[in-house]
């Protein structure tokens, strides 16, 4: 084991679990019945613990020794389910917030990349206990999501564009998704490739500490 970067990215996934735990908790406990500020808390809470099936494993990997592959494995499919469900609730969080009743087709374009895409990750072709799952159908399954990524930039840059606490929204998930993707593509023949999902991390803790704010808005007024 090589205690760089084992050490500083042990100490970074473990603050951001517990900071994305305890602010879920926060927000929800705090909601006062307020459905916005209850979605983000579900959301963040998702967020953390969905990480968590993924991320402790791969901490314990570096300072316990034995195999980890399955345990890192299933923690991925289930990150995979927890995020596509995150940009579902983000959806619904978007309408609650400005107040959208319509857009019908675009809750059913949502709808459909997300079950495209929960549908992918569920084939066993994805072989998600191996050491080496194959590349192709981890394109597949992250092209719904992708599209996903898009969506949801496009609406929150519609909607947010004169909210000063998201209109920034649409640059976290769009670098989110930047950082994210050459981690699909390149992370198995280079892994350090796979480092990007800090800064993919960093784009979650903006979104939460924005979910944070709007729930102050709502104790000030």
């Amino acid at each position: 084991m090589k205690l760089m970067p084992a050490l500083p990215e042990s100490i970074f996934d473990v603050c951001y679990l517990i900071f994305a735990v305890v602010s879920g908790v926060l927000l929800i406990k705090n909601a006062r019945g307020r459905k916005e500020i209850t979605l983000y808390g579900v959301m963040t809470l998702l967020l953390g613990c969905g990480d968590a099936f993924h991320l402790v494993p791969r901490i314990l990997r570096y300072w316990v020794d034995g195999d980890f592959t399955a345990a890192l494995g299933a923690g991925k499919l289930i990150t995979s389910v927890t995020m596509t469900v995150f940009y579902l609730l983000m959806e619904y969080a978007r309408r609650e917030r400005y107040k959208i009743s319509g857009e019908k087709p675009v809750l059913a374009a949502v709808w459909a990349l997300v079950v495209c895409r929960l549908a992918l990750c569920c084939f066993p072709q994805n072989e998600w206990l191996s050491a080496d799952p194959p590349l192709l159908w981890g394109i597949l399954r992250n092209i719904p999501f992708a599209a996903l990524g898009v969506l949801t930039v496009v609406l929150w840059l519609r909607s947010a564009r004169d909210d000063k606490g998201f209109r920034w929204i649409w640059a976290a998930v769009t670098l989110s998704f930047l950082f994210y993707l050459p981690v699909v593509l390149f992370s198995q023949a280079a892994p350090l490739v796979g480092m990007l999902m800090l800064p993919k991390t960093c784009m979650y803790i903006l979104m939460i500490a924005a979910f944070g704010r709007a729930q102050k808005e709502y104790q000030s007024e």
